[in-house]
């Protein structure tokens, strides 16, 4: 790590340490709060994500049943986060596998973002009774990569060595950041925590801003850091009330600007670049909601016009409850069908028939048996 590019006013202290042979430079940050100046473009952009979350609070509180289009949109997070980390999965593979039988093996980099909406499910029902902490950020990180690529690296622990961020394969002194050590680290956690419970006057997605970039920078694990940095950005959306499901996700946006969410994190360690991390934020949380907020319509629009099929060809009540269901779960087998309306596989396959006439699903796997049946439509309105 090039020390000289920390400039005076960086916000944290550069500690020399010594790691396999060499003595490198790693990086304390300072603890939150931050200490920045306000300028008129960090109080426009935040206006923006404060008006833009804002609707999408309100098209969660006012559709009849939110939890039908939480499970496309956090499965589209899911793949996007881990494509962040370079798997190459996508939404597709991930509903074909969860349609799956029981105990078939994922294939490529599935088992990954399976373990991303895992991670995500179990935040956000453990998050009821246990607060957001030290504790609850590593039981996420052991569903995060139980069975997975970094398996081997105290999963579901912090680590207990030094790491660092820089080009795969390359030694330590050729990292591009180096964070602090681990006797170093245990005082940075505990001040993090602190301040994730502590009362704040800084508005709360600024707050937030702060907080993820303050978990990449201390980065406490060997592997997977930046997907619970990301999942810590949904849940404390819910935890503190600004949203009432989780419905926002910053992957896609991130994704998209991956460079340059890399570039805002280091300029604020080298340079203290706090003002350029919080409008690259703000912006980004801004873009994702009105992005939510017409997927949403989309989706809703879609789920009507499904019923409007169903009755028209004068459909019981069980192929509308799978049709919904299809929002939760773009993908679904006989199997599945069966147990979700309580009747036999052979009624099932008949309802579900119902839906491939109206041209709801349609049989992806070509197979005679274990077949799986995709609506296509509503993977078109998440992708």
């Amino acid at each position: 790590m090039n020390a000289a590019a920390f400039q005076p006013g960086h916000p944290g202290r550069l500690v020399q340490i010594a790691t396999d042979g060499r003595s490198v430079c790693a990086y304390v940050p300072a603890p939150l709060p931050p200490v920045f100046p306000w300028t008129g473009e960090i109080v426009t952009a935040l206006s923006a994500a404060d008006r833009a979350l804002g609707q999408l609070a309100g098209v969660g509180r006012n559709l009849p049943n939110p939890h039908l289009l939480i499970g496309p949109f956090k499965r589209r997070e899911a793949v996007l986060s881990s494509r962040i980390e370079g798997t190459q999965a996508s939404l597709s593979d991930l509903l074909l596998f969860e349609a799956a039988p029981v105990g078939e093996p994922a294939v490529g980099d599935v088992l990954e973002v399976v373990n991303y909406v895992r991670a995500l499910d179990y935040g956000l029902a453990r998050q009821r009774i246990l607060p957001m902490s030290q504790r609850l950020l590593c039981e996420m990180h052991g569903r995060l990569l139980e069975g997975v690529r970094g398996q081997n690296q105290a999963i579901g622990e912090f680590r207990r060595s030094q790491n660092w961020i820089g080009p795969a394969g390359r030694p330590i002194d050729e990292a591009v950041f180096v964070p602090p050590p681990v006797n170093e680290m245990t005082g940075c956690l505990a001040a993090f925590e602190k301040f994730l419970h502590a009362k704040s006057e800084l508005p709360t997605l600024v707050r937030l801003a702060a907080v993820h970039y303050q978990f990449e920078a201390i980065h406490p694990f060997y592997d997977g850091n930046g997907r619970i940095g990301r999942l810590l950005v949904t849940l404390l959306l819910c935890i503190e009330g600004v949203l009432p499901e989780p419905l926002l996700y910053l992957s896609a946006y991130l994704e998209r600007h991956r460079q340059q969410y890399y570039e805002r994190l280091l300029g604020v360690s080298q340079r203290g670049e706090w003002r350029e991390w919080f409008v690259f934020f703000l912006r980004g949380v801004a873009e994702s909601a009105m992005d939510a907020v017409e997927r949403a319509a989309k989706l809703s629009a879609l789920r009507e016009d499904y019923r409007r099929r169903l009755v028209g060809r004068r459909a019981s009540a069980h192929p509308l409850a799978l049709a919904d269901q299809l929002f939760a779960h773009p993908a679904i087998s006989v199997p599945q069908a069966a147990k979700l309306l309580g009747v036999t596989q052979r009624a099932a396959q008949l309802n579900i028939d119902k839906l491939v006439a109206a041209k709801i699903v349609q049989e992806v796997t070509g197979r005679k048996r274990n077949r799986v049946f995709l609506a296509t439509e509503i993977v078109r309105a998440v992708e």
